[in-house]
């Protein structure tokens, strides 16, 4: 399993429902790394992408507390328990944590990679990530440097986990 966000120097994520930064450096590493694969989100996560539609070529399983909530092209979760189930027939390096907040806490522990993108900026937020840097168990793997699209200095940042939980 896998988790993949964008972060903020403060490990902000959003605000208000809505992506920190639009980078489409990022979004095009977001696209390529997670092509193929099972998104796994939180209902406004998933409320928030384009058309609040799932997005093409993945397949996309939303956790959420409403047991009367469904979409076309998607499946519920109601637990961490239930999106296990569903994807216990899943490789697990194909399983993607994206977000909001919550749900990168709850399967953080059971990730053993995690793909950052570290802006050089602080807005405000409303949602955060968990700080790897204060993680023992999480190692930096891959540090791409630093790079710009003009107005955000940013960089791509992989870690591993030495020790995931058990799912």
């Amino acid at each position: 399993m896998n988790a993949i966000a964008a972060v903020s120097r403060s490990w902000g994520i959003g605000c208000q429902n809505k992506l920190l930064f639009h980078i489409p450096a990022d979004l095009q590493r977001f696209r390529h790394l997670t092509a193929g694969g099972t998104l796994i989100m939180g209902r406004k996560t998933f409320e928030s992408l384009p058309g609040g539609k799932p997005l093409p070529d993945r397949r996309h399983i939303i956790l959420s507390r409403n047991p009367d909530f469904e979409r076309e092209g998607i499946e519920v979760a109601h637990s961490i328990r239930d999106v296990f189930a569903l994807t216990a027939d899943s490789r697990t390096e194909e399983l993607w944590i994206c977000g909001g907040g919550e749900i990168y806490r709850a399967f953080l522990p059971y990730c053993s990679r995690c793909y950052l993108t570290y802006v050089d900026a602080d807005p405000p937020y409303d949602a955060c990530f968990p700080a790897l840097t204060s993680c023992p168990e999480w190692t930096v793997t891959d540090d791409g440097g630093v790079e710009t699209d003009g107005v955000l200095r940013y960089r791509f940042v992989n870690y591993k986990n030495r020790a995931p939980a058990e799912a």
